[in-house]
């Protein structure tokens, strides 16, 4: 399966083989970014090529192979391109020479069925124009617009760019801010970033980076510091931060160095509020104290990296875990978008890691099956500020009274 690691908005392009949809992206990017030919299945699998899309920024397109595609290679090849859809945010359906039956209608309830919105563009409109009834048809069983288009002759490009622009959900390409809404002009945010092995050399990792560019964009002030300073320093502060956001493996000491007045979370839990599913990850997390002996935990981790010897998600969080249930647990980890092995009703719980370097779509995607079967999920933060008696405070900063008086969350 084709990595999600990227995360800009993603387009899928779909339709038969020699369709023109290699010539469709050339077109968009004003290059010759795919491979064009006449031979039919010149596309096998689905490849990725970035662009900039006026309106909405830097975007992934995904050419994919043809979904008439034949013979037991060709039917990999069309289930590989059908399994993208569970990571992209716009799907565009490329037809030609008004056809359109079986399989462009069975990509269509694909596209359905996992929420992906979608235009139809009818290529090679210079050899031979849509017809009437055709443009009937789909707009009135589908409520989409057909638009006219030859790759070859690009003259209305600005037409299908403006069509991206206005199916593209804008939640895709306009975030909710990390923690700009938890603070006020001028407001410090103490960052506690570990330097250790697991650390890349000469660089910060990128749920960090992602932080202070947020703090900044709202007018807050950032200071970082390693765990070890954070008791000196939290005495010297002054004003004190408005909040604290921690890496996860630091937890207990950032816990223990916090004066309890002051707001305390991680950065993965602030992550999983931004793209994650924070609702069902805070009813999951108290489900660790209910694991039993021989169950069996699913780790996921967003992206492939060198392992360390003391790695967060393969080796602490199962170690984590394991101390604090007292029972003999068994782990799988899975990274990037990989399938996950045997059947999702297998295991007892789902572990998110923070997903910096994936979609919401590819999350929630990525977490849907594990939902629909009710199985519990939480995401790396939430699971160790629990086991190490601190999720309450964790999630605190984002609590919000009602008028009627409970607790929501922001």
């Amino acid at each position: 399966m084709i990595k999600g690691r990227d995360t800009k908005p993603h387009i899928g392009i779909f339709g038969r083989r020699n369709i023109g949809k290699s010539s469709l992206i050339n077109a968009l990017t004003g290059q010759e970014t795919a491979i064009v030919s006449d031979v039919a299945g010149t596309t096998t699998d689905p490849v990725k090529k970035s662009i900039e899309i006026a309106g909405i920024g830097p975007a992934v397109v995904i050419d994919t192979a043809g979904i008439d595609d034949s013979g037991e290679l060709g039917q990999k090849r069309i289930l590989r391109s059908r399994d993208i859809l569970k990571i992209i945010d716009l799907a565009i359906l490329v037809v030609a020479g008004n056809l359109f039956d079986e399989p462009e209608k069975g990509l269509v309830a694909d596209f359905r069925k996992n929420d992906v919105p979608f235009l139809v563009i009818h290529n090679k409109s210079d050899l031979q124009p849509a017809e009437k009834n055709l443009l009937k048809v789909i707009h009135d069983r589908y409520s989409v617009s057909v638009i006219e288009f030859s790759a070859k002759l690009p003259a209305n490009i600005e037409e299908v760019i403006q069509a991206i622009q206005e199916t593209m959900p804008e939640s895709v390409y306009r975030k909710k801010p990390l923690v700009g809404d938890l603070i006020s002009y001028g407001d410090v945010v103490l960052l506690i970033t570990p330097i250790d092995i697991e650390a890349p050399e000469g660089r910060m990792i990128l749920p960090q980076v992602q932080v202070i560019r947020d703090v900044l964009d709202h007018d807050g002030v950032v200071v970082i510091c390693k765990e070890r300073e954070v008791d000196a320093y939290i005495r010297k502060m002054d004003p004190k931060p408005a909040l604290v956001i921690t890496d996860s493996q630091v937890f207990p000491k950032a816990d223990a160095a916090v004066p309890r007045n002051i707001p305390l979370t991680s950065f993965s839990i602030v992550l999983a509020r931004q793209k994650g599913d924070f609702d069902n990850y805070l009813k999951g997390t108290p489900f660790i104290s209910k694991l039993k002996n021989g169950d069996r935990v699913l780790i996921l981790e967003s992206c492939s990296h060198h392992v360390s010897c003391d790695d967060i998600g393969r080796i602490k969080i199962p170690r984590w875990l394991s101390s604090f249930t007292g029972k003999k647990l068994e782990f799988t980890v899975v990274a990037g978008l990989d399938r996950i092995p045997g059947d999702m009703k297998e295991y007892a719980m789902v572990i998110q890691c923070g997903s910096c370097m994936i979609t919401r779509k590819q999350l929630i995607g990525r977490l849907k099956p594990a939902v629909d079967a009710g199985i519990p999920v939480t995401n790396y933060g939430m699971a160790i500020a629990y086991v190490h008696g601190i999720f309450n405070r964790a999630i605190e900063p984002f609590h919000v009274s009602t008028k009627d008086g409970t607790v929501d969350y922001l």
